[in-house]
């Protein structure tokens, strides 16, 4: 089978070869599936670089979230067991773990029900209690994580503010659902967001940012609001200021969703049933903004690791080589 490897760690489309090996063989506990479609994560860029909290042996096969099918055609949603990713053929995953498929859903779109839309569910409802009427600030709200918690925002009846770098990101936001939208580039975000609030601030802050971006979410938390830390993909941990939490009465809560696999997984199936039930509904639905081949991978998750792409792009096996959808 062909599978991306990567022989030694640096940037994605450097250091991920397009390669033929031998299917990998399944260990105690967990399946062979045949990878329909694989989104890219920004992980997957952080672990070809060296820097995710997961580190597999060298060689691996980024991947971390697939649509796939078992020996016995079920579509089933699986994070693969590394080393052996989703950018391939075929991977393996651990069978007590896996999820159906959305019915609602193609393999792309399922596929992102998955990693993203379980983050935001457990970030924005079992860590922040997010209630209908709140205001919600999501911050890179076009990407694949932030255009997950814009929908389930919406989808709680809350009010959502989307901050986006940059024109084209600002039309995505608004396309998913955004009430207000603010563009960090051509815009001053504290000044835009209490003036959307009424100089309140924002209930909830659900920040996959850091950096600057936590900074300013300290600037717009509303009294007795909730920041919501679930990822630094500008490159920069924040250090919080306590005294300023205390003063203010906002809480900061960390959300590291892979420990509900081991801490409490029920609450992961009862996830799914959540998020399936609202896509039947229509109330979510993946933004899958490209799908290219496996041939495309590397490239595709060189665009996520430079901070360029909205959505989610989906690698698809199965589409020919130089098509794209």
């Amino acid at each position: 089978m062909q599978a991306w490897q990567v022989h030694q760690l640096g940037e994605p489309s450097e250091v991920m070869r397009l390669q033929d090996v031998e299917r990998p063989v399944p260990g105690d506990g967990q399946v062979l599936l045949k990878v329909r479609a694989a989104n890219i994560n920004f992980p997957d860029a952080l672990m070809c670089r060296g820097h995710y909290q997961v580190r597999p042996p060298l060689p691996f096969t980024p991947g971390v979230e697939i649509c796939g099918e078992t020996e016995d055609g079920r579509r089933v949603l699986a994070n693969p067991a590394l080393p052996y990713g989703g950018f391939a053929e075929y991977a393996v995953a651990d069978a007590a773990a896996l999820l159906p498929a959305p019915d609602a859903l193609d393999d792309a779109e399922a596929a992102a029900l998955h990693i993203g839309y379980q983050t935001g569910w457990f970030g924005l409802h079992r860590r922040a209690g997010l209630e209908a009427g709140e205001t919600l600030l999501v911050h890179a709200a076009a990407g694949g994580v932030g255009s997950a918690a814009v929908q389930l925002g919406k989808a709680a009846g809350a009010t959502v503010i989307g901050v986006v770098g940059g024109a084209g990101k600002a039309a995505v936001a608004r396309e998913l659902g955004c009430d207000v939208v603010v563009d960090r580039h051509a815009e001053d975000v504290i000044a835009a967001v209490k003036e959307a609030t009424g100089g309140r601030g924002a209930d909830v802050i659900y920040d996959p940012v850091g950096g600057e971006a936590y900074t300013q979410s300290t600037k717009v938390v509303a009294f007795e609001g909730r920041i919501v830390v679930v990822g630094f993909a500008g490159g920069t941990i924040p250090a919080p200021a306590l005294n300023h939490a205390l003063v203010k009465n906002y809480s900061i809560l960390g959300l590291h969703w892979g420990l509900y696999n081991t801490k409490n997984p029920k609450l992961i199936q009862h996830c799914h049933e959540q998020l399936t039930e609202l896509a039947a509904r229509g109330a979510v639905k993946p933004l899958v903004s490209e799908r290219v081949p496996l041939a495309g991978a590397a490239a595709a998750v060189q665009r996520v690791a430079d901070g360029v792409t909205t959505g989610r792009i989906a690698v698809l096996p199965s589409l020919a080589d130089g098509a794209s959808a």
